[in-house]
């Protein structure tokens, strides 16, 4: 079966930064910044961004284009023993079902999001009743928007890698930019912006000394680039040999970073602006509301506040958030569909329709028994799954790629690598740093 490409470099970076930028961007660094010293974890995030995210992110890329396969078939071709190919085939199954069981609470999130989104259209249009319906809690509401996220996102999957992925990270990546830029330059001019501002730009250097704050940020720079569950992987074997890996690398981290600063530059503010109207921001004590208490409660309040103009800040905002969601929810769907496609030689359209009806199942679960589920399925994939895949993919990528063979993938499209502080610094990295970096993550996990 044929294997689909990217088109250009700049195509493979905007649908990376596209799996890159989610949801978890544009919330979770924000609130992630505010509650741990804000301009000092901006600070200690950039620089892990490349001391961590950026190796990781490389790890995958090399392993993905040599490979040109899925995580479960690349890992077991390093493999040099029965046993390594026993443990690549176990560690790519489960990056699988971990990228699928995070599409299945995403999705979830996600269609909130689009209700969310119509809901300003609802009031102008007078139907307060619709309205008040999109932004209640309620099992049909969930369902109904969840399978219309899915069906969104498996609509670009099944149309392959050039007229899918890439066609329309084309087209999402821009929006989200120009968006973006537009809420920021609005609510900057607000009263109340100036002391967000303060709180996210002005650093106290003391604070990078803070064990809890270093940690944070390191979690932040490695969830944030979508690593560990073969999602850089796959698109990393869509990437032409021609192409310089290590400078393709750094492309996808700057513009990560770049939209999570540009994230907090507008909901840091824009929670101060709340404050400045009389909009609770504080969860309890002096940490600020995060995640979508966040999304769902303090931000609609402040729009709500705006008068007419706060409904179009409103649907500009909800559409931003979506358009975050569906850019990082193709690169995880991409993930069980290879897998299925290439493993079972399953065309692409009847293997992505499987897959979604799967998924929409598991996720009609998960809604269902939010209370208890949700949650749960969120700390096992995130906070257990992912750093450990993580860690996995490291060692795979530093012990069991031959040395030389590692070499000539970089070197196809960086003809001079052995020679450049790439090569001199990343495989020691990635042998030893990353793999103890994450290890220290989780061990802060499971003690705190």
């Amino acid at each position: 079966m044929q294997r689909g490409q990217f088109s250009s470099r700049w195509a493979f970076v905007l649908a990376a930064s596209g799996s890159a930028v989610g949801l978890g961007n544009i919330w979770g660094f924000p609130t992630n910044a505010a509650e741990n010293g804000g301009a000092a974890f901006l600070l200690a995030y950039l620089l892990l961004a490349f001391l961590l995210a950026y190796p990781a992110l490389m790890a995958e890329l090399i392993i993905g284009r040599h490979a040109q396969a899925n995580m479960v078939t690349a890992l077991e071709g390093l493999s040099p023993t029965a046993l390594a190919k026993r443990v690549g085939r176990a560690t790519g199954i489960a990056g699988v079902v971990t990228a699928s069981a995070i599409l299945c609470f995403y999705s979830i999130i996600a269609g909130w999001m689009i209700a969310y989104l119509l809901q300003p259209v609802a009031i102008m249009a007078a139907q307060a009743d619709v309205a008040e319906w999109l932004t209640t809690f309620s099992l049909p509401r969930n369902v109904l928007f969840t399978g219309l996220f899915l069906l969104l996102t498996g609509a670009v999957i099944a149309a392959g890698v050039a007229n899918g992925i890439e066609k329309w990270s084309r087209r999402l990546m821009p929006s989200l930019f120009v968006l973006l830029l537009l809420l920021i330059g609005y609510v900057l001019v607000q009263p109340g912006a100036e002391e967000g501002l303060r709180h996210y730009l002005v650093p106290d250097f003391s604070q990078l000394g803070d064990p809890q704050l270093l940690v944070s940020a390191l979690g932040q720079a490695f969830f944030s680039m979508s690593l560990g569950v073969g999602t850089m992987l796959i698109y990393g074997s869509y990437i032409s040999r021609e192409e310089n890996l290590p400078r393709l690398g750094v492309l996808v981290t700057l513009t990560d970073t770049s939209v999570a600063f540009l994230a907090g530059l507008l909901v840091l503010p824009a929670m101060f602006v709340a404050k400045q109207i009389g909009v609770e921001i504080y969860a309890d004590g002096n940490n600020l509301i995060a995640g979508p208490d966040l999304i769902f409660q303090v931000l609609p309040a402040l729009f709500e506040q705006m008068g007419a103009a706060g409904l179009w800040v409103a649907a500009s905002f909800f559409l931003l958030m979506s358009i975050a969601a569906l850019t990082s929810s193709i690169s995880m769907l991409e993930v069980p569909v290879a897998f299925v496609t290439e493993r079972f030689n399953v065309a692409r359209h009847p293997a992505t329709l499987v897959t979604i009806a799967l998924l929409f199942v598991v996720a009609i679960i998960i809604a269902a028994n939010f209370e208890v589920l949700f949650g749960w399925v969120v700390s096992l994939s995130t906070e257990t799954a992912q750093p450990l895949l993580g860690m996995m993919l490291c060692l795979y990528a530093g012990w069991l790629f031959q040395r030389d063979k590692l070499l000539a993938e970089i070197k196809s499209g960086n003809p001079h690598a052995q020679y450049q502080l790439f090569w001199r610094i990343w495989p020691f990295y990635i042998r030893f740093i990353c793999p103890a970096l994450i290890i220290l993550m989780l061990a802060d996990e499971w003690l705190n």
